[in-house]
């Protein structure tokens, strides 16, 4: 069968929310709100107030527009779908949900990496940092972040336009590139090495980077008093909860993609496969609007600012 418009797939996920539907539909629009207020509120308030122009604010407002982008992508199909009688989703909206939410995971993977080294640079050479990260090479990383995964998975995508279904069920809430490989009636061989060999190219740099920033940092920890071990900390957690919470995310992801999952709950691989798209969009910037006391404190002068928030809240914060 061609690939046309008239193509549809049926994703057979949504037969398990059949009675509570109306219920999820809520959920995931408010999930949805969420993510879009807090990862608007965090990139605003690093607009407007310069002081915060610094190399790590910006890859944080870099991860929240990542953020909103996946969910964007997600969260609104999700809704649409679970209001038709069908369950079907055009193989167009399909492919174009394909390519979203893959350089989304990717793109996410990259401002992590990015963001780790900014802490080595930060901890392992502080007065050397502002020349590090001078503005030229903050915005190569930002440069690099953005279009990597892109490129890499657009060579990826070129291979999947090409293919026909042959099959019309996909076991999901939302459409992935390994569940259009197996719905295909073509050679899908090269693709299924292709995809491996992509997986390490997303993986393995951003991996290195990471292991390597951190290795360099516990290395310049162990020579530091335990004060600065503390604010050393303080620094990096953020970062450290963000990454291993969308890790996590993704292992479950790629685990339920590459093998059969079909002794576990339904309504467990339904929550493990949204993890990663859903979770970290509203975790990240709460850990670092509230764990970032710099960006803390201007969240809050903005609330007291159009009193939403007395001003008395600020004295605690500003002597913390």
């Amino acid at each position: 069968m061609d690939n046309t418009t008239a193509l549809t797939f049926t994703m057979t996920a949504y037969a398990a929310m059949e009675n509570y539907k109306h219920g999820m539909f809520t959920v995931f629009l408010l999930l949805y709100l969420t993510t879009i207020t807090l990862n608007s509120l965090l990139i605003t308030v690093i607009h407007q107030n310069k002081e915060l122009h610094q190399p790590m604010n910006v890859f944080m407002c870099m991860l929240s527009i990542n953020e909103i982008y996946g969910s964007t992508a997600l969260l609104p199909a999700i809704m649409s779908v679970l209001l038709s009688e069908t369950y079907e989703i055009p193989v167009e909206w399909c492919m174009a949900q394909v390519f979203f939410l893959h350089t989304y995971a990717s793109a996410e993977f990259c401002v992590l990496a990015v963001m780790g080294y900014d802490r080595y640079a930060a901890i392992c050479d502080p007065l050397h940092y502002h020349s590090i990260m001078s503005n030229s090479k903050t915005a190569k990383l930002v440069a690099l972040a953005a279009l990597y995964p892109f490129i890499l998975f657009g060579c990826y995508y070129s291979l999947t336009l090409q293919l026909s279904f042959c099959r019309k069920t996909m076991p999901k809430l939302y459409c992935v590139n390994m569940e259009l490989v197996k719905n295909s009636c073509s050679n899908t061989l090269y693709i299924n090495i292709v995809g491996l060999v992509l997986i390490l190219l997303f993986m393995v740099p951003q991996l290195v980077m990471i292991v390597f920033s951190y290795a360099q940092i516990a290395r310049v920890c162990q020579k530091l008093s335990r004060e600065s071990k503390g604010n050393a900390l303080k620094t990096c957690i953020p970062h450290l909860l963000s990454l291993l919470n969308y890790t996590i995310g993704s292992l479950f992801e790629i685990i339920q993609s590459r093998f059969n999952m079909n002794h576990v709950a339904v309504e467990a691989r339904i929550f493990l496969s949204l993890y990663f798209v859903i979770i970290p969009p509203i975790t990240n910037p709460v850990l670092y609007g509230l764990g970032t006391q710099t960006v803390r404190v201007h969240i809050l002068k903005m609330f007291i600012r159009y009193k939403i928030l007395p001003a008395k809240l600020m004295k605690p914060v500003t002597a913390s």
